[in-house]
Parts: C-alpha cells; structure tokens; sequence
C-alpha cells in the first residue's frame, strides 16, 4: 500500500489520504453552503460525519472549496470577480490618503456567491473614514470595534459594513497607523496577506483582471 507523510511528518497510508479528501470535501461544502462559517467547526463536524479524526489542513479545505464554487458558479464567477474589483477600486479610491490594501477572496481570487470585498485602511481615528464614506454617499449598514487574540495579543480594529453601488458587500477595517507596515501570515493558506495596494488593484484591472494569488 502506498504511503503518504502528513503536515506533521507521520504517514498516511492511502485510505487515510482518502479519507482526509472527504473530509475537505465536506468541510468546504458545509462552508460553502452557509451551514458553518468558520473552518474549525466546519472540519471538526465533517470527521465526525465520516466517523473519522482525521483533520485537514485549512489550506485543503481552502482548495475544494475554490473548486466547489468553479463547478457551481461556471464563468459567471469570474465576470463577478472582475465587477468586485472595479468597486473594491471604487472604495480604495475614496479612501486613497488612508493607504488602503484589498485582501481577502476579491484579493486572491477565489471568491464564491457569498464573498464580500475586504478592504483593510490606516488611520488613529476611526469616524474620521465613517465621515468620509457617508459624504460620498456610501451605505453604511453596521460599525463596530472587533477584538482578537493572536499569540497571545489582543489587537482590536474598527469595522465598518457597507455595500456597493452594485450592492456587493463590503468590509473595511480600520487598523491604528502604527499597522500600516506590518504584514501578517494567512491562518488559511499559510502565505503572507500581501493584498493589492491602489495602483496595483489598477494596474491588474487593465492587464489581467482574473488574475489569482494563491501560495505556490
């Protein structure tokens, strides 16, 4: 029988390798669906499903669900890809002095029918970008400090909901000035949230709007 070694460097013997497939197949299904939201809970109710402990990696449940979302969404996916961009431009240029980078799904491109426009922005007073959008007209649909821990520290950004001309999600978090140069690694994928600044949201627009970003 064939074998295979794990993220942790034991082997998995092929029926195990099946086996975890399954479950990222399953897990991205029920992220998929709506019926989870986050990937623990979607992986851990997906072995349970398959009677098995056998986690995977997010990064394979990342990757069948990029391929569940090409099945059922065809090329109309990537036309709505390309729409995202144009309205992520949109917000970024309102938000132009605040440095603002796209990340997320519309970033890498591997969005789904439930993906919104992520769009992080730099600056020590929050209201100031809430004032901003509302005299452009923006809809603003919620506002609210989020808090979360990693490694230990406690971090806490503004987050602010709004939603496009076209009526795409949007999600801008506000992050203190002193951030604008940190670069954080992808829970995900395992990469760095590079994203895509202003003039290169613009210049991939012009060149190649489908363009994905996805670890090698």
């Amino acid at each position: 029988m064939s074998h295979y070694y794990s993220s942790s460097g034991r082997f998995l013997e092929a029926d195990s390798l099946s086996t975890r497939r399954k479950v990222a197949r399953e897990a991205a299904s029920l992220l998929y669906a709506g019926v989870e939201k986050e990937f623990k809970q979607a992986k851990l109710k997906a072995a349970n499903t398959f009677n098995t402990s056998f986690l995977p990696a997010n990064l394979e449940v990342a990757l069948e669900l990029d391929k569940i979302a090409e099945e059922r969404e065809g090329p109309t996916r990537k036309e709505r890809l390309v729409r995202m961009r144009e309205e992520a431009l949109k917000f970024m240029k309102l938000l132009k002095v605040y440095d603002p980078l796209l990340i997320g799904s519309v970033w890498r491109g591997t969005i789904n029918h439930d993906s919104d426009i992520d769009i992080v922005a730099y600056h020590d007073e929050p209201e100031t970008i809430m004032n901003v959008l509302k005299q452009q007209g923006t809809r603003i649909v919620h506002a609210e400090w989020v808090s979360v821990t990693k490694k230990g520290k406690r971090k806490s950004a503004f987050h602010i909901y709004a939603e496009s001309t076209l009526h795409e999600k949007v999600e801008i978090k506000v992050s203190s000035q002193d951030q604008a140069d940190t670069v954080e690694r992808c829970e995900v994928y395992g990469d760095l949230i590079r994203g895509l600044q202003l003039h290169e949201l613009e210049k991939l627009l012009k060149e190649n709007p489908t363009e994905r970003f996805l670890p090698t």
